[in-house]
C-alpha cells in the first residue's frame, strides 16, 4: 500500500494525462459496443465543446496545483484535519476513510451546493445542457466552475488533512469514475443496481441529467453512492424516460456552441418547474 501511495505522491503530468485520455478512449469505444441510447448523433461534433472544456479545466488546475501541494504539506506537517484526529488506524483504512471524506467534502457537497445556490447553478448549467450525455460529458465544466471546484478541493484538504498522495489518488479515481458513469453504456440492470450500492453507476448518474426537477436535484455522488443514500438525495428513474438537458435551456444548437456555452452562466432563465411525472 505504501508503494502504491508513493506512486501517486509523485505522479507525473504525463501519467495523469494518460489516465484522462486512456479512460476517455476506453469508454468512447465501449459506447459503440454497448450503447444505452442508440439514437444517432454526431459523436465527433458533440465531443468538440466537451473536449474544449476538458482542456480549460486542465489549464485552470495546472497553475493552481502548487496550492494543493503546499496545503497538503502543511496539514501533514501540522497533523491537522479529521484523519489525524481519528484513532490511529492501518494504512489501508486511512486511505479508505480519506477517499470517502474527499468524495464527501470535495465532490458531493460542492455539487449539491451548486444546485442549491442560483449563482453557482448558472455556472454549473454548462455541464447539464448536454443533450447527448456520454464519456466526453464528464469534464464538460465552465472554466469558472473549474475554479469553484478547485476551491472546494482545497477546502477539503484542510478539513480532512489529506496528504498529497491521497489527493492525487482521489483525483485519478475521480476522472475514471466520472467517465464511467457519464458514458453512454448499457450494463445489465442487475449489475448496474448492485454497483449503485457502492459506486455511482451509469444508470444512477443518468437520472441526475434528466432535464427536469426533481431528478436534476438528485444523485449528486461523484465516486461513491453512499452519500446520496445517506442524505436522502438518491432517486431512481427508468432510463427509457430520461431526457437529457435542462428544460429552460432547450436550444440544442446553442448548447453545442462553445461561445454560447461560455456566455451561458450570464444569461437569464426561468426557474425549472417540478414535474414528478417526467
Amino acid at each position: 500500500m505504501q508503494a502504491f501511495l508513493n506512486y501517486f505522491e509523485t505522479i507525473s503530468s504525463l501519467h495523469r494525462a494518460i489516465i484522462i485520455v486512456g479512460g476517455l478512449t476506453f469508454f468512447w469505444l465501449l459506447e459503440g459496443i454497448m450503447p444505452l441510447f442508440g439514437k444517432p448523433y454526431k459523436k465527433w461534433s458533440h465531443a468538440i465543446p466537451n473536449i474544449f472544456f476538458t482542456l480549460t479545466t486542465v489549464l485552470v488546475n495546472l497553475p493552481l496545483a502548487f496550492l494543493l501541494l503546499k496545503s497538503s504539506d502543511w496539514v501533514v506537517n501540522n497533523t491537522f484535519g479529521v484523519l489525524y484526529w481519528l484513532p490511529e488506524m492501518p494504512l489501508w483504512l486511512f486511505v479508505v476513510f480519506g477517499l470517502l471524506l474527499m468524495d464527501l467534502v470535495g465532490a458531493y457537497l460542492p455539487h449539491l451546493i451548486e444546485h442549491k445556490v442560483k449563482l453557482l447553478w448558472m455556472v454549473h448549467l454548462v455541464h447539464h445542457t448536454d443533450h447527448n450525455v456520454d464519456a466526453t460529458t464528464a469534464n464538460r465544466h465552465h472554466p469558472l466552475e473549474s475554479v469553484i471546484r478547485y476551491v472546494f478541493t482545497l477546502l477539503g484538504v484542510f478539513i480532512i488533512g489529506a496528504p498529497i498522495a491521497l489527493v492525487m489518488l482521489y483525483q485519478s479515481l475521480s476522472v475514471v469514475a466520472t467517465q464511467f458513469n457519464h458514458a453512454n453504456i448499457k450494463l445489465p440492470k442487475r449489475v448496474d443496481a448492485v454497483l449503485s450500492y457502492i459506486i455511482v453507476s451509469p444508470d444512477m448518474h443518468k437520472v441526475h441529467h434528466h432535464y427536469r426537477l426533481p431528478y436534476t436535484d438528485s444523485n449528486y455522488g461523484n465516486i461513491f453512492s453512499v452519500w446520496d443514500r445517506l442524505f436522502g438525495t438518491f432517486m431512481k428513474l427508468d432510463t427509457s424516460k430520461i431526457i437529457y438537458g435542462v428544460d429552460v435551456f432547450p436550444d440544442e444548437k446553442k448548447n453545442t456552441h462553445i461561445a454560447e456555452l461560455l456566455k451561458q452562466p450570464f444569461q437569464k432563465y426561468e426557474k425549472s418547474t417540478m414535474n414528478p411525472d417526467n
